[in-house]
């Protein structure tokens, strides 16, 4: 079949041959840096002379996993964590969006809440996790919160660099054509902002993780974290690894789930690789 059709123009077709190579060539050397690691591992473990509850094999590792989703265990602490992540995420991106909009447009407001933001990210989230704990009781609430003050900053960040970043030629033509400030928001600020917003979204997901794990090790009977500190009391490093590359996963799947959103919502706007062609 040919690629380029009737209605295709040539360069359109190019670009998705080229956007295929490095598909392709991303997915193997994908493939190949796993395997490699893989193989390096079970090098190190094989004859490193290190017994196997301080460095268990590839294989030893996959049976403990294969236990643990049989007896369900790993998918019921699984579902708990992926649960904090989701709320905990869900809260600290929509309240840094919110307070971010009135950081970036009220120069008194920032002035006045820009210290005790800086300060709050100056305690690190593990000194402080024990008293959310404490104070919260070791259930839901105290990891949600956690994750959402994780979260908060880097999201509050880009959010307000995003919307400073709109032009203001822009903004002057929204004025003369009399839009709104509703239109405003939705129809320029939003999508102006958007891209840079989306960026700190990325790096909200995978502290989101973090913040949860720490949650757990704080106080928790239940979550990933808490089979990490139980493989640790148990010197069952397998089960420490198992929790280890559930939460990487998960991590990678949320990354993901953000390109994703990013791929659709972001869709106008005109890739580096693109260019941009007269239609007739």
């Amino acid at each position: 079949m040919d690629l380029i059709s009737p209605g295709r123009r040539p360069e359109t077709s190019m670009q998705l041959l080229r956007s295929m190579r490095l598909h392709r060539s991303g997915v193997y050397l994908g493939l190949v840096s796993l395997a490699t690691a893989l193989a390096a591992w079970f090098l190190a473990a094989q004859y490193s002379g290190l017994p196997a509850f301080m460095l268990p094999t590839p294989g030893q590792v996959w049976a403990r996993w294969i236990e643990l989703l049989q007896n369900g265990s790993l998918l019921r602490h699984t579902g708990v964590t992926l649960l904090e992540i989701l709320v905990g995420l869900s809260m600290g991106v929509i309240t840094a969006s919110l307070l971010g909009y009135l950081l970036a447009k009220s120069a008194t407001i920032e002035r006045l809440a820009s210290p005790y933001v800086v300060a709050s990210q100056s305690v690190p989230v593990v000194a402080i996790a024990p008293l959310l704990v404490i104070w919260f009781g070791p259930g839901l609430f105290s990891k949600v919160l956690i994750c959402a003050l994780i979260v908060f900053f880097p999201v509050l960040v880009n959010t307000i660099v995003g919307l400073r970043s709109v032009p203001e030629e822009l903004q002057d033509l929204m004025r003369s054509l009399q839009a709104s400030r509703w239109q405003m928001v939705r129809y320029l600020e939003v999508p102006a902002a958007l891209p840079v917003t989306l960026g700190g979204l990325r790096i909200g997901a995978t502290l989101a993780v973090i913040g949860a794990v720490v949650g757990e090790f704080a106080g928790s009977d239940r979550g990933l974290g808490f089979l990490i500190n139980v493989g640790r009391g148990q010197y069952d490093t397998a089960l420490v690894f198992v929790a280890v590359f559930t939460l990487i996963l998960m991590a990678l799947c949320l990354y993901g789930s953000v390109l994703f959103i990013e791929s659709r919502w972001l869709s106008w706007r005109q890739r580096p690789d693109q260019p941009i062609m007269n239609h007739r």
